[in-house]
């Protein structure tokens, strides 16, 4: 089992395990998880989703911001 857990872990794909009965359910890992909380959050967020839809339009305007080399190297730790 701790080669599976290992997997899914190493891998990020969840694995779906059927039970003799029936019954399902799913492994994920914790990180995973958390991440898809995170996005069902913003997702079900009626604000959060103008703030994307209104960044989103302003970004294909080209009149989003545009960070200088230094703030692009700070966000990507070159």
């Amino acid at each position: 089992m701790k080669s599976v857990v290992e997997q899914v872990v190493n891998r990020h794909e969840p694995l779906k395990v059927t039970r003799r009965a029936g019954e399902a359910f799913v492994v994920i890992s914790a990180n995973d998880w958390e991440r898809e909380q995170e996005t069902l959050y913003v997702l079900q967020s009626q604000s959060l989703m103008q703030q994307i839809a209104a960044s989103l339009e302003t970004h294909n305007r080209d009149k989003g911001y545009i960070p200088t080399e230094e703030q692009m190297n700070e966000i990507t730790g070159f």
